[in-house]
């Protein structure tokens, strides 16, 4: 079953063409890679399946509902559908585990006593179980990453999308938050749709690689054919020897 689908999506910021005629589907359970240049258009592709950018023209579906639709429900759509994005967007005053606990609490309206114990199994999971009582500011990036997965977790999305989460990280910190979404990819069913630079973590986890440039899908393919064949598409195949060059 299809849990994401493009049909001829196209995105404009005024004048500026943003997303061109994009079609693509993303079936459940895949775990998709979605690479490309700065300003390829990557994020945007992202934030459209959840509602944080609108479509112009073209059909978006997303767990079986078209998001063009006036009457579809976002606030449904984003129940299946987490994000974490490249900065965390915690709540400074809230402590660790109310981070994770308050979404569930007010949209699933998921009782107490199991609401804390999911947000503790997770706080284990991604390896934070004692930083439970503390507040964000009192964590590393690379900890305040793994809390904003745990707390996208939290509400057992049917899908997770990723806005590049290591890239405002210290270099230390990035394999830590990658370890952990490499657990969710090998040991779940969710969908992950993950827009990243890194390139291991590509050739690890990744279903499919898709290249993107100048708002157009170049190049979708698997991860043996992208990293060990040669990519069809110029543009992929230039900015692959680039990667690997450097």
């Amino acid at each position: 079953m299809s849990m994401i689908e493009f049909h001829n999506v196209e995105k404009y910021y005024g004048d500026f063409h943003a997303l061109h005629d994009i079609n693509l589907t993303i079936e459940s359970g895949e775990t998709v890679v979605l690479i490309g240049p700065s300003g390829s258009g990557k994020s945007t592709l992202i934030r459209t399946i959840n509602g944080l950018e609108t479509i112009q023209r073209g059909q978006l579906i997303v767990n079986g509902q078209d998001l063009a639709n006036k009457s579809t429900d976002m606030n449904r759509i984003r129940k299946n559908v987490g994000m974490v994005f490249q900065h965390f967007n915690l709540y400074a005053n809230k402590t660790i585990l109310e981070n994770i606990m308050l979404a569930p609490r007010m949209v699933l309206k998921r009782p107490e006593e199991e609401n804390k114990k999911v947000a503790m199994d997770l706080l284990d999971q991604v390896g934070l179980v004692d930083q439970a009582a503390k507040l964000p500011s009192q964590l590393s990036g690379g900890q305040q990453q793994r809390i904003a997965i745990a707390r996208s977790l939290a509400m057992h999305p049917k899908a997770l999308l990723f806005d590049e989460p290591t890239s405002a990280l210290d270099p230390e910190m990035i394999d830590d938050v990658l370890n952990v979404m490499k657990d969710i990819a090998r040991d779940s069913d969710m969908t992950m749709l993950v827009v990243t630079h890194e390139m291991g973590f590509a050739r690890e986890v990744a279903n499919r690689v898709i290249f993107m440039a100048d708002g157009h899908i170049l190049e979708d393919d698997s991860k043996e054919h992208f990293f060990n064949g040669q990519p069809e598409n110029e543009r992929a195949r230039q900015f692959l020897a680039k990667i690997i060059t450097h």
